[in-house]
C-alpha cells in the first residue's frame, strides 16, 4: 500500500474520532448523569428489550469503538461495533430506506413524518466509513501496524 492510500485510511479512520467525541461521549455523559431518558425512550420505541442496557451499549459502541478505530487499535473488529450501531440508527431510527422511496417518488409521507424520522445522512456516512475500515483495515499509520511490526522483531 502506498503513502497516499495509507494517508487516506488514516483520514477515513478519523470518522471514528468524530463519532466518539461528537456523539458517543455526549450519550455516555447524559446516561451517566441521569439525563438520558429521551435516548432510552427512543431505544425503547425501536423495540429493543431492556432499552437502558441497549442505550448504554450504543453509547459505548460509539465512544469506545470510535476511539479504537481512530487510533487503529483492533481496528477491523472495533469498526464493526459502531457500524452496527450506525446501521440501526440509519435504518430503524431514521428510516433511510423509506427516505429513499420518498425521494424517488415511490412513497408519500407527511412533512411531520419526515421530520419525526430525522435525517439519516450522518448515520449513513458513518456506516459507510466504518464498513470501509472494517474491509480495508487500518493502514500503516495505526497502532495495529506498530504493534504488528514490533511483534515481528
Amino acid at each position: 500500500m502506498n503513502l497516499f492510500q495509507n494517508l487516506g485510511l488514516l483520514l477515513l479512520r478519523m470518522a471514528g474520532l468524530g463519532l466518539a467525541l461528537g456523539h458517543g461521549w455526549a450519550k455516555i455523559e447524559r446516561l451517566s448523569t441521569g439525563e438520558g431518558a429521551r435516548f432510552v425512550e427512543g431505544v425503547a420505541r425501536l423495540g429493543f428489550p431492556q432499552p437502558e442496557t441497549f442505550a448504554w451499549a450504543a453509547a459505548v459502541s460509539e465512544f469506545v469503538g470510535g476511539l479504537c478505530v481512530a487510533l487503529g487499535l483492533g481496528t477491523r473488529i472495533a469498526a464493526l461495533f459502531p457500524a452496527f450501531t450506525m446501521g440501526v440508527a440509519a435504518f430503524l431510527r431514521h428510516h433511510a430506506h423509506e427516505h429513499l422511496l420518498v425521494v424517488l417518488g415511490l412513497r408519500q409521507v407527511s412533512a411531520e413524518t419526515l421530520e419525526a424520522w430525522g435525517d439519516p445522512e450522518g448515520a449513513l456516512l458513518y456506516l459507510g466509513a466504518f464498513l470501509a475500515v472494517a474491509a480495508l483495515g487500518p493502514g500503516r499509520f495505526a497502532l495495529d501496524s506498530v504493534i504488528g511490526r514490533r511483534a515481528k522483531r
